[in-house]
């Protein structure tokens, strides 16, 4: 506050006339030696706290403000944080403490001779200013205006107002002061309501009443008034004080309004006739002061706590209890009197009028009374009366003191004179309050205000003491458990003093507090409190047994089960703290069987809970043991003798852990093969497999084998299977609906043991069920026609549904079965119906040599019209095929004849030459091609097959020519072929094209060395598949498919070869034919569009550049 107008008292001042007096000696804390031993716990903390505490400073201090005064300053008033100086020229200086370097000046229009002023007075919100004088005549200012206003209804000297702190701190933008009294010179109190809202019609007074007149008519030296409860005003407390006494008016207001109105007029009327509550101290002074402090005073609905009332007698103080139902409300009220002091400074004559002992003004702090004399302002603690602050003023000559004023609400405090101003700064007010609680024994509230551990320890040590002296021995074992003094000395003295249950007490406290890295102090304390507990619990065993027949015994009973529960709660909360070896052998040699269990399942030791379960023969205890915790080894370990003794709670507690393994769990299941068993009560360990089998999804072929093993080792009946298969149900259930190895689709359980077991338990039905899942049909059919059982062979004959004659022979021998072992005709006739595979002459074998056809003359007959039925019906399907072949042929006809006209200048689409030039193919696509074209285009597309196909074609007419080569012209004019041929024979072959395969029968002459080559050519096709291709030559094919078959070289030469040539003659058209529907069979432009789907638009090698960027 006025950091830039301040000189703090610490400060060297430059001005050496005006004198300072020396400062106390201030006590510095935080650097005192450690209360605790060097080997305590606790030492290490307090030597943190103290290597960090700062050194204290002051708690009061007195500092300069800087402010230059045009004149003699009168009266000073402070309120949130707003300042009002008066001064001797009627100048009021205001100014806000957040803006210390802003004054605002506000001068009264009146004379100094005319006017002067009195006092000021300042509402806690800091906008409202009464400004009165000894005249009579007061004035009003408000916050923002730029002049004041005079009071004109208010002729009266003011000594005294108490505002309405609720209303204006509640409400920051009213313009109203709401209802607050005024205390007068002529001892009136006067209820009044400003308003600074500009009006035309009505003034800033809204009223002035005058409410109570003290009987004395004494000068109204103090008022104030609180509303209570804060947030429904039900009361009101009215203290005012006079020179010599004190005032209390208790009642409650008439009404409460936002825009004020009267309040206290019914208040004070029931104080016409009977007196208020008055404290008297005479005195001769003609002033006092009143002052309350509230612990929130910023708060609008906060009530004082502390009133302070100075006089001539001393500091009238205590504390207000508003929840007290009698008319006194100031509780546990004392006199605080005046030190003596000396005043050097005042001379004689002053020294006779003014007692020196009475202050001038005084302030209220939180613990202290501020009191402002002549020449030096102290400091005294409300709490011990004890001096903690005094500091001489720095006054210059004839200086005068004129008061002590504080902000209410910002707690600040302010000394002027009428030359300077002072703040006195207060902080860590606290400081030493811990230690004026502890002389007083007010332990708890030292704890509140001490700041250090070494404090701490001081207070709890002393509490400590005072407790055990007083024999309140469990206060005092908490208090020791948080104090230094030592262990040892702490436990001697209530072992001495036979306090064994306070003792445990403090080791439970100390025990909390230790740190949890000392293991060993851990568990050392630890230890030593089961050994309390467990010796208490005995004692009183002993005493209820000793009093079984007392009224005392209930209460024993109920002591004796706090304390087992305590203990329960002790080794639950410190179970890590504690050996369990050494806590099993305390509690067994204490005989507590019951705390034994207790804290084996604590620290989790269910194994020797169960352990002794199990020797109780406690069946159901131990399993529910086991199913509190998760460790599997327990259920392994202890399921045999469980699974003997109590087997379907056994099963259920494994059903609920799914995490067993059921391999683990066979011997125990094995246990329960040959007991004896209800047989009314189900077979739990056929109960466990099923759901480890069904709805756990185990592939276990032992599981699987055991639970066989459980249903064909039950006991059958008295009566055969035969006759009861209901004995066989359960486990033709489960071979049925067993599941089965999803990649081969057998079951999982081994099907040799199972068989082997049904078959030593005579189970039939379960023996033919394996037989027909081992695939061994005949074996199922004969084993259920040897036991009878014809429906059951039925249902196996039908189940190879895939292998008709399989089937036909396995319903072949249950025929047989029924017609010669039964003999029973009827019986085989109806035994026809049930299948379609059997005919009645597949049964006529069976039948005996001699038997009556009456019996079964009508199947017959059903036979025999079924087979001529049978015979019609195959004779109009070959009719219908007759037809329909012969359609064929007819469509084969008229496809022959078709034509296409073709356009003499039709060009090849292959070579583009003109296509009449030479033999040429027209296809329905009108797609036109020479004949050598066409073949080198086919040849193209063809399969591989096709390609060695025309090869073969081609080799057959190759063996049919001579050696000399085809002329072209020859076949084109085959008219000149007779005529010319000696005349071809005796010239020189002309050049001219010639079939790839001819070369290979040029070395031979003759017929045989035709064949030989092409032998080679056949041996050189099959060596050079990849060549086919290569080796048809579309021009010589084309010769040879086109030639007509009269004019071939060697085909229609007279003599006695006619016959032979004729037959060469068929087959050559034959091949030509055959060569023919390979090569034309479709058009190669065509077919190559979706033959050529699959290859690229660039062939490998090929440059193309067009796609290029």
């Amino acid at each position: 506050m006025f950091d830039d107008y301040v000189e703090h008292a610490s400060a060297p001042v430059p001005d050496s006339t005006r004198g300072r007096g020396s400062l106390p000696a201030v006590q510095y804390e935080g650097f005192e030696p450690s209360p605790y031993d060097r080997d305590d716990n606790r030492a290490d903390v307090f030597q943190d706290n103290a290597e960090v505490a700062p050194p204290t400073a002051p708690i009061f201090q007195l500092g300069e403000v800087q402010c230059p005064l045009s004149a003699p300053l009168v009266s000073l008033v402070v309120s949130s944080d707003s300042l009002y100086m008066g001064l001797a020229n009627n100048l009021i200086i205001e100014i806000e403490l957040s803006r210390a370097d802003q004054f605002i000046r506000i001068q009264i229009p009146r004379k100094p001779t005319e006017f002067g002023i009195y006092k000021l007075f300042l509402d806690p919100s800091g906008r409202h200013l009464l400004v009165t004088s000894l005249q009579g005549e007061n004035w009003y200012f408000y916050r923002g205006w730029k002049k004041p206003k005079q009071l004109k209804g208010f002729k009266m000297v003011i000594e005294s107002v108490a505002w309405n702190k609720a209303a204006l701190l509640s409400s920051s933008h009213s313009t109203s002061t709401r209802e607050f009294l005024v205390g007068g010179r002529n001892g009136t109190i006067y209820e009044a309501v400003l308003d600074a809202e500009e009006d035309f019609f009505k003034s800033q007074e809204r009223y002035l009443q005058p409410v109570f007149t003290l009987p004395e008519r004494h000068p109204v030296t103090g008022l104030k008034f609180d509303m209570f409860p804060p947030l429904d005003p039900k009361h009101a407390l009215v203290l005012v004080t006079t020179p010599t006494r004190i005032y209390q008016f208790l009642g409650t207001p008439d009404r409460r309004s936002d825009e004020g109105g009267r309040v206290f007029s019914t208040l004070f009327a029931g104080y016409r006739d009977t007196a208020p509550k008055i404290v008297e101290l005479p005195g001769n002074v003609d002033y006092s002061e009143l002052h309350v402090y509230s612990p929130n005073a910023d708060q609008a609905y906060s009530l004082p706590r502390v009133v302070a009332w100075m006089n001539a007698a001393g500091i009238y103080h205590g504390s207000l209890d508003f929840d007290s139902k009698a008319d006194d409300l100031i509780d546990g009220a004392g006199l605080l009197p005046y030190p003596v002091i000396a005043s050097p400074s005042l001379s004689p004559t002053m020294r006779n009028t003014i007692p020196s002992n009475v202050p001038i003004s005084m302030a209220l702090t939180e613990f202290h009374v501020l009191l402002l004399y002549r020449d030096r302002i102290l400091g005294i603690s409300n709490l011990n009366e004890q001096l903690a602050y005094e500091e001489m003023l720095p006054l210059k000559p004839n200086e005068q003191v004129r008061g002590l004023t504080s902000d209410p609400v910002r707690r600040t405090y302010w000394v002027y004179t009428d030359q300077a101003i002072w703040e006195v700064s207060v902080s860590n007010e606290h400081r030493d309050i811990w230690k004026i609680y502890l002389e007083k024994g007010r332990y708890d509230a030292a704890l509140q205000y001490a700041n250090s551990a070494s404090q701490r320890d001081q207070i709890m040590s002393a509490q400590a003491k005072a407790f055990f002296d007083e024999g309140r021995y469990f206060q005092a074992a908490q208090c020791y458990a948080q104090c230094s003094v030592p262990f040892e000395e702490v436990t001697l003295k209530f072992l001495d003093a036979s306090e064994r249950d306070a003792l445990r007490s403090y080791l439970i406290s100390r025990l909390e507090r230790t740190r949890k890295t000392d293991l060993s102090q851990r568990m050392m304390l630890a230890t030593w409190l089961v050994e309390f507990y467990l010796s208490k619990c005995n004692e009183l065993d002993d005493l209820v047994a000793s009093e079984s027949v007392s009224q005392d015994v209930d209460n024993l009973l109920a002591e004796r089960a706090i304390l087992e529960d305590d203990l329960r709660h002790f080794f639950e909360t410190y179970k890590a703290n504690l050996d369990p070896r050494t806590v099993y052998e305390l509690i067994q040699g204490h005989g507590r069987t019951d705390m034994y269990l207790h804290y084996a399942t604590v620290i989790g030791d269910y194994e020797r809970v169960v352990e002794h379960w199990v020797m109780e023969e406690e069946w159901t205890k131990a399993i529910d043991i086991i199913n509190r915790q998760s460790n599997l080894e327990l259920y392994y370990r202890f399921a045999p003798a469980l699974m003997r003794q109590a087997p379907k709670e056994t099963v259920d507690s494994w059903l609920r852990q799914r995490a067993l393994d059921p391999l683990r769990l066979v011997p125990a299941l094995l246990r329960m093969q040959h007991a004896p068993r209800d047989p009314l009560s189900p077979n739990h360990a056929v109960r466990y497999l099923n759901h480890v089998i069904f709805e756990q999804g185990n592939t276990s072929p032992t599981i699987h084998n055991l639970m066989i093993t459980f249903y064909a080792s039950t006991p059958l009946t008295a009566s055969t299977s035969s006759n009861h298969p209901e004995d066989d149900g359960p486990l033709l259930r489960f071979l049925s609906t067993a599941p089965s190895d999803p990649l081969t689709g057998k079951p999982y359980y081994d099907l040799d043991y199972a068989l082997r077991l049904c078959k030593q338990g005579g189970r039939t039905q379960p023996c033919v069920h394996i037989y027909s899942k081992m695939g061994l049909w005949e074996n199922s059919v004969d084993l259920a026609l040897e036991k009878g059982d014809l429906e059951l062979a039925k249902i196996n004959a039908d189940m190879p549904e895939d292998d008709d004659q399989l089937r036909k022979k396995l319903w072949l021998k249950i025929a047989k079965y029924v017609v010669q072992d039964k003999q029973d005709i009827k019986m085989a006739m109806r035994f026809l119906e049930n299948t379609e595979l059997l005919k009645i002459e597949d049964i006529l074998p069976f039948f005996p040599d001699f038997v009556v056809i009456d019996d079964f003359k009508d199947e017959i007959c059903t036979a025999l019209e079924g087979y001529s039925a049978h015979i019609d019906a195959l004779k109009a399907e070959m009719d219908e095929a007759t037809r329909n072949a012969e359609a064929i042929k007819q469509d084969i006809a008229a496809l022959q004849k078709r034509f296409i006209a073709v356009d003499a200048q039709e060009r090849c689409s292959s070579c583009a030459l003109p296509l009449m030039t030479r033999q040429f193919y027209v296809f329905p696509c009108h797609h036109t091609f020479h004949a050598d074209c066409l073949i080198g285009l086919t040849k193209e597309f063809l399969p591989a097959h096709a390609l060695r196909r025309i090869l073969t074609l081609q080799t057959e007419l190759m063996k049919s020519t001579h050696t000399t080569g085809i002329d072209r012209a020859t076949i084109a004019n085959p008219s000149l072929l007779p005529a010319n041929a000696a005349h071809h024979q005796g010239r020189h072959p002309t050049a001219q094209r010639t079939l790839l395969s001819a070369n290979f029968g040029v070395q031979g002459g003759s017929g045989t060395g035709a064949r030989g080559g092409a032998n080679a050519f056949g041996r050189s096709m099959l060596s050079a598949g990849d060549r086919l291709r290569d080796l048809i030559v579309p021009d010589a094919l084309a010769s040879l498919v086109t030639a007509p078959a009269g004019w071939i070289p060697g085909i229609g030469l007279g003599g006695a070869k006619r016959d032979a040539g004729e037959k060469d003659a068929e087959r050559a058209e034959r091949v030509r034919r055959e060569l023919e529907e390979v090569l034309a069979a479709n058009c190669p432009m065509c077919e190559s569009v979706v033959a050529a789907l699959d290859k690229p638009f660039v062939q490998q090698g090929e440059v193309d550049a067009s796609w290029d960027l």
